[in-house]
């Protein structure tokens, strides 16, 4: 397999639920404003959307969206624990959060990123109301679903992550900064982070 990635993006939760699954594959970065890869080749061949993640498989079929390559990985490594059992209600919950964080929370912090400074209010009043529904929903729990991290575990991570880049402050939300703090000491947090650089 092969992950292509930018430093930083969506692409990193995708990166992180391959090194807890101990798969083998390797990654190629993509400069997302020039749509070039590492060594030069045009992205937009490998994925005409021209944004991260892409996972080409060792077929050469190919998966472009984060939340589907998330349950890609999971079903594919199931010794990992990435998603609940297929058919269980907890998997169930597993999607809703993954479609959440997919449609809600991934858009809403990434609109800050190109948001005006005439725009921002707004648009940290839209980001605001979904992580006060996050940080409810981790009161009292280590993880979003389960006793274990899963993907969506990962993705919360990342999209989370992105506050430092587009100058959000989260410490008022204390259970999502310790969310973060743990998944930041897990060990394919700092694996992928360093294949990334």
């Amino acid at each position: 397999m092969k992950l292509y990635f930018a430093p930083g993006a969506c692409s990193h939760a995708v990166h992180l639920c391959l090194r807890e699954a101990n798969a083998t594959f390797d990654v190629v970065k993509v400069d997302l404003r020039t749509k070039k890869t590492a060594d030069g080749g045009d992205f937009t061949e490998v994925n005409p959307k021209g944004y991260v993640p892409t996972l080409v498989l060792d077929s050469g079929e190919k998966l472009t969206e984060v939340s589907a390559i998330l349950q890609y990985v999971a079903d594919t490594f199931p010794a990992a624990n990435l998603a609940p059992a297929a058919g269980s209600f907890a998997k169930y919950q597993w999607l809703e959060w993954l479609g959440y964080i997919n449609s809600e929370l991934h858009k809403s912090m990434g609109a800050l990123f190109h948001t005006d400074e005439a725009g921002r209010p707004a648009a940290v009043a839209r980001l605001e109301k979904q992580l006060k529904y996050v940080e409810g929903a981790l009161e009292g729990r280590t993880w979003l679903v389960g006793e274990q991290f899963t993907a969506v575990d990962a993705y919360l991570f990342v999209i989370a992550s992105w506050s430092k880049w587009v100058k959000y402050d989260l410490s008022p939300y204390k259970n999502i900064t310790a969310f973060v703090a743990r998944v930041a000491d897990r060990p394919s947090v700092a694996t992928a982070r360093a294949a990334e650089r």
